[in-house]
């Protein structure tokens, strides 16, 4: 047997890695094979001391990791290690099962590494990527080798990618296929003949690399496009890709492949001597890297797979083991993924960096000369234009005026040029400039509020300025708020990123660009408002978040103080602070409260006081709404808002005397005689007089109609339905009609939850002549409107469920359940009783996690307790629900007894604890 090669181990592994040795660990399995009566039992040898080898070293590696937990880069290269033992073990086990007395020239093999694998960097279940080089054609006798070889492997449970190829084929492929190219810039030698790596390696960098750099840049580039797009295109999305995610690792290798290509550099600390990125910056790619490393090698321990999507329920167990604690009013996985965005952030900046550095080497000619025809806009003295980017003249000269950091911001805006890292790196290095003495000058005041104001897109500065660190800086306490995620569904973004979205949102509205999806905004910007005060309260309207006060109370607080320094007039810091402690207001009062109840109008527009406010109030909560993500916003929200700013402006203008019963029974009476003017008067008479003044008050004039037809001759065992589409509302409005009898909302609510239908919102009203006329609008699972071609089995459901055949309750077990992914998200119940609401009942919000029985469970609970519901409005924030009843005993009567209220609150939070137990089981 030839003499063979060994490379030593992947480096780094540090004395705390414990690793077996490959030495001993081929003599044991020499001994063994002695005894061995065929191949295949050698084989099973061989697997046998390597899987007992690679069990006791990934246990004491994780062992090992753990007492570290936010440090991967001993567990990543000492994984790559042990993948070196096993692999050579495998070879030369292989090879002595295949002696080969007299091997001829033909017959040398090298085993080499490559991708990830090759650069020494393996997570716990990477992929082992190998190559095996001949010299020519593989031999019969190296064809064996390797395939005993890769079944040792296959049968150790590792994931081998393989190719055999000769040098020739290597550079072909190479040539033919960047991503072959990408994972040979990477090879490394195992074991075998070491002088064919060298060959290959030799013929790589001299007939391909060395003349094909900006090729290889431009096809990296494009890969990385793709790759983004296929992620979602940002940083901020809720579950990210450790590794494929915009800011990950795949990122960070990017920059290294391109820099190892261009300038052969041995590792990514190379990238500083080549000039690419600066000793600080290389630092902040380290730390990144070390983190996002971690992240991944406990997704993998944790699943025992190769996991790299951190999902709910894995973010919480990752937050864990990197030892992160619940504190300040947020919890460890809270504190856990802002630190994940704020790396995101900082790989995000590095890349730009990075690749301004290197188009300004290796910029392509036709580009320069292609803009020489392109329509260019003059930058301001003190600037100059580099690659169609602004860069400042004279460093030194920028930095003697502290203004210029915020100046340079605004003439890329007015220029409509983005900024060249240059500037950026000059701005981020410079931050202490701003200080107090810099924040209080009225021209700094002027320059901030005109990047808000003046040019018509305030997102792209903004955007850039909170990556870079200026906008902390000039405003330090949103600081705090910087990648701060929130978790839980509903909210897509980090709270800075959604403020941004928010102001974005306003500018469009101000562009013109979202008059057909939101006419009421757009024409009250369009008649005039205080856009200074909008941008603020924007701005400011999250400001308060990731503490355990109430983030309004706490962020009106710190508008009070910001306001004054951003110069605005005392009637404007009053009316900004006023905006951001009520921000949530309209939107809770629309989608938690029936607006159909005159008295909820009557409050909200004692609160909001002037029309003024009411304008301003309503295009910042349509901004707010919008700016939490894609999909939030629906026709249903925009409805609930246009409903109650009209009446509210009609209260604020007609005073609040116009909100009463009578004048809206009235109304509604004399409406429904003129749709139904073929009913006789007898029958008008007696449809008008049959309903109570909530009934006129909560419905439309077409549901009235709908109704009037169902109750029409209907006999008390019978039960009459009407589906119709609503698209007004994005949900499916379901009238039912029949003769009253207790439990009855819940009854429905159940047989809905049995068929798929969820509950957006509900009113039941009883008549005085003992008929049950409900009202239900309902969504499929994924938030469309109901099929009606799906109401034979609604109906269906609805009988057996009336009837008793069916018990919802048993029925809804098996469907009642939570995803594993959603289960980690907390939400702690809150149960109030409010008797100053309304005027007629006493209305019950309960706030929990929602699951698809919770309405049913709920709504059996009150009638179980002898509680009458009028109507249900349910407002749903991702895993989270608010349902709100207005109820009124068996009386007719308010809840007013304290004893009654917290015997109810008990009895309804032990049936959601019930119902989330069966949930989770």
């Amino acid at each position: 047997m030839t003499a063979v090669a060994e490379a030593p181990l992947a480096q780094e592994t540090g004395p705390d890695y414990p690793l077996p040795d490959a030495g001993a660990l081929l003599q044991a399995v020499r001994l063994d094979l002695a005894g061995a009566e065929d191949g295949k039992a050698g084989r099973a040898v061989v697997v046998r001391h390597l899987q007992a080898a690679k069990a006791a070293a990934n246990a004491a590696l994780q062992a090992r990791f753990l007492q570290t937990p936010r440090a991967a880069r001993g567990l990543v290269a000492a994984q790559a290690a042990l993948t070196d033992v096993l692999v050579r073990v495998a070879f030369d086990s292989a090879r002595l099962l295949h002696p080969l007395a007299n091997p001829t020239e033909a017959e040398r093999l090298a085993v080499l590494a490559v991708g990830g694998y090759g650069r020494a960097e393996m997570a716990p279940q990477s992929d082992v990527d190998l190559l095996f080089l001949s010299p020519w054609k593989i031999t019969p006798w190296a064809e064996s080798v390797i395939e005993t070889m890769l079944y040792m492997l296959w049968d150790l449970k590792l994931k081998v990618g393989h190719a055999s190829r000769t040098v020739k084929d290597c550079v072909r492929l190479a040539r033919e296929d960047i991503t072959i190219r990408t994972a040979l810039l990477e090879h490394r030698f195992i074991c075998g003949d070491a002088s064919l790596a060298e060959a290959m390696d030799s013929a790589l960098w001299s007939e391909l690399f060395r003349n094909s750099g900006p090729e290889f840049i431009e096809a990296k580039l494009a890969e990385r496009g793709e790759r983004h797009r296929r992620q979602g295109g940002q940083r901020y999305v809720l579950e990210p890709n450790v590794k494929e995610g915009k800011g990950g690792l795949r990122d960070l290798q990017t920059l290294y492949w391109i820099g190892k290509y261009l300038h052969r550099v041995p590792s990514a600390e190379g990238l500083v001597e080549a000039g690419l990125l600066s000793r600080e910056e290389f630092d902040s790619f380290a730390r990144a890297e070390d983190f996002l490393w971690a992240v991944r090698c406990h997704l993998h321990h944790i699943t025992g797979r190769p996991a790299d999507v951190l999902t709910f329920d894995l973010q919480v167990e990752v937050a864990a083991r990197m030892l992160y604690r619940d504190a300040g009013g947020r919890r460890a996985v809270e504190h856990f993924m802002q630190d994940y965005f704020r790396h995101a952030t900082r790989v995000g900046e590095l890349t730009r960096i990075f690749l301004t550095e290197l188009e300004a080497r290796h910029a392509k000619r036709e580009a320069s000369i292609f803009g020489i025809f392109k329509l260019t806009k003059r930058v301001r003295r003190g600037y100059k234009l580099v690659q169609g980017r602004i860069d400042v003249a004279d460093p030194q000269a920028f930095l003697a005026d502290k203004l210029n950091i915020l100046r340079v911001f605004e003439e890329a805006l007015r220029t409509g040029y983005l900024l060249h890292p240059n500037v950026m790196r000059l701005v981020a290095a410079n931050l202490h400039l701003i200080d107090d003495e810099l924040r209080e000058t009225p021209e700094a005041r002027r320059l901030f509020l005109d990047l808000l104001l003046k040019h018509g897109n305030p997102e792209r500065s903004l955007r850039r300025m909170n990556e870079l660190g200026v906008l902390s800086a000039f405003i330090p306490e949103f600081e705090p708020i910087v990648a701060m995620m929130q978790f839980n569904v509903y909210h897509h973004y980090t709270v800075d990123e959604h403020i941004i979205q928010t102001i974005s949102c306003l500018a469009q509205i101000e562009r013109g660009e979202l008059i057909e999806d939101l006419p009421l905004s757009s024409s009250l910007l369009k008649g005039g408002i205080n856009r200074r005060v909008l941008y603020v309260a924007l701005l400011l309207h999250d400001i308060g978040k990731g503490r355990p006060e109430d983030h309004s109370i706490l962020g009106a607080q710190i508008a009070r103080r910001i306001c004054p320094r951003l110069g605005l007039e005392p009637e404007e810091c009053e009316t900004v602070e006023w905006l951001v402690r009520y921000h949530l207001l309209m939107s809770d009062t629309a989608q938690k409260r029936d607006i159909g109840d005159p008295r909820t109008v009557r409050d909200f527009a004692k609160a909001v006081k002037s029309k003024k406010r009411l304008d301003l109030l309503t295009v910042l909560t349509v901004c707010d709404i919008r700016g939490v993500g894609p999909g939030t916003w629906n026709n249903w929200k925009a409805m609930l808002l246009r409903q109650l700013y009209q009446q509210t402006a009609d209260a604020l203008e007609g005073g609040l005397e116009t909100l009463n019963r009578e004048n809206r029974m009235g109304d509604a009476t004399r409406a429904l005689r003129e749709r139904l003017s073929g009913w006789s008067k007898a029958e008008l008479e007696h449809e008008t007089t049959r309903h109570y003044a909530p009934y006129w008050q909560g419905l439309s004039t077409d549901t009235h109609v709908v109704f009037a037809q169902l109750l029409q001759g209907l006999s008390d065992d019978e039960i009459r339905i009407d589906l119709h589409p609503d698209p007004d509302r994005d949900a499916t409005r379901a009238c039912f009609a029949l003769a009253d009898h207790p439990g009855i909302f819940s009854r429905l609510a159940g047989a809905l939850a049995l068929v798929g239908a969820n509950v957006v919102d509900a009113r039941t009203y009883t008549s005085k002549d003992g008929y049950a006329t409900a009202v239900f609008w309902v969504q499929d699972i994924e938030g469309h409107p109901y099929e009606v071609s799906r109401l034979p089995r609604l109906r269906q459901m609805i009988d057996k469920t009336l009837k008793g055949e069916v018990v919802a309750r048993e029925a809804l077990k098996d469907r009642d359940k939570l995803k594993k992914r959603d289960r980690e998200f907390r939400f702690p119940t809150h149960i109030t009783f409010d008797n100053e609401g309304s005027d007629i009942y006493t209305i019950i919000e309960v706030d929990t996690r929602d699951r698809p029985g919770l309405l049913y469970d709920l709504t059996r609970t009150l009638a179980g307790n002898n509680i009458y519901i009028a109507s249900a409005v349910i407002a749903t924030y991702g895993a989270q629900v608010v349902d709100t009843f207005y109820v009124k005993d068996m009386f007719g009567l308010k809840l007013h007894q304290k004893h009654r209220q917290e015997a109810l609150d008990r009895k309804l939070r032990a049936a959601i604890a019930e119902g989330a137990e069966r949930a989770r089981a």
